[in-house]
């Protein structure tokens, strides 16, 4: 049977999204409240709403985001109208792109997603603690998935914030990868990290909140190991992931549409010369369509591909 995970403390809210935002975890303390992470700008409006409803007329003081790929802070910029005053903090090796607003140095284009523009307004060193609620939590580095990425590790309740660096099933794309590094040891490393925690319960960036801890990093690691012996493996799990990603939040879309925006969109570019260049890119991407069909991820109807 899968181990229940401790109750969490009543003050900590998970608010949980799917795939197209991450989960939303709000921390309600008696005299202040925080945000971990905003979920995606799509789904703003609804962000806003959910946080609205979970704080019950009190003001959100502030804003972390564990890492800035746009699916954890593609709300921040909403979060920040509606409550001008927030506090917004974001892990410190993207403090410059994001005061300069770079969106290729952030993965937006890279990837052909969408964020507003936020301001922030510190950092979330590694190695410190942050006051969140009634509550020190600890920062910890966790790069892999993303370079700059952050956990957080409450440690009298034991519970950890893991963004994407640890999923009930998995981890993130290893994103460094695809830009030529190499980081799966990175991923290794955090997970280790994770494990030397010791955590009762984790509080994913996507999935439910879960307490087998190490069933959890067994299956990482296995993951892990199977890209470490064939990355071309990861390169063509991390297309179908930023495809899919994108058929989350368009739903439908003309199979015209879908060619022109994987033509446009650097990382497909990237992975076809690297890994896929025996084809064309026409072809690679029919063949990336298909295997969403093959595994009920996708479905095609007429000249269309829709989300399933």
């Amino acid at each position: 049977m899968p181990l229940i995970p401790p109750a969490l403390p009543p003050e900590i809210i998970v608010i949980e999204r799917g795939w197209l935002s991450a989960n939303n975890v709000l921390l309600l303390g008696r005299d202040s409240t925080a945000l971990v992470d905003s979920g995606y700008c799509a789904h703003a409006p609804q962000t806003v709403a959910l946080v609205e409803s979970a704080l019950d007329g009190r003001v959100l003081d502030q804003l972390l985001n564990t890492h800035l790929h746009s699916d954890h802070c593609g709300g921040n910029a909403a979060l920040q109208a509606r409550w001008p005053q927030l506090a917004t903090r974001i892990p410190p090796g993207q403090w410059a792109q994001v005061q300069d607003w770079d969106p290729v140095a952030l993965s937006y284009v890279p990837t052909g997603q969408e964020c507003p523009r936020f301001r922030a307004d510190g950092v979330l060193p590694p190695g410190t603690e942050v006051q969140l609620g009634d509550r020190a939590w600890q920062v910890h580095a966790a790069p892999g998935h993303d370079t700059h990425a952050v956990v957080l590790f409450e440690p009298h309740a034991r519970v950890l914030i893991s963004g994407d660096a640890l999923w009930e099933n998995g981890f993130g794309v290893v994103f460094p990868e695809l830009d030529g590094e190499q980081a799966f040891a990175e991923v290794g490393a955090t997970l280790d990290l994770i494990e030397r925690l010791n955590p009762l319960t984790v509080i994913p960036g996507h999935g439910s909140v879960f307490g087998d801890v190490p069933a959890a990093l067994a299956r990482a690691r296995r993951r892990l190991a199977g890209f470490e012996a064939d990355p071309v493996k990861h390169a063509r799990h991390a297309a179908k992931v930023l495809l899919k990603y994108k058929l989350l939040e368009w739903q439908q879309a003309p199979l015209a549409q879908v060619h022109a925006w994987l033509a446009a969109t650097p990382y497909f570019g990237l992975l076809h010369q690297r890994h896929f260049a025996q084809q064309t890119a026409s072809v690679w991407a029919e063949q990336l369509m298909q295997e969403l069909v093959d595994a009920g991820a996708a479905r095609r109807e007429g000249g269309a591909l829709l989300n399933a």
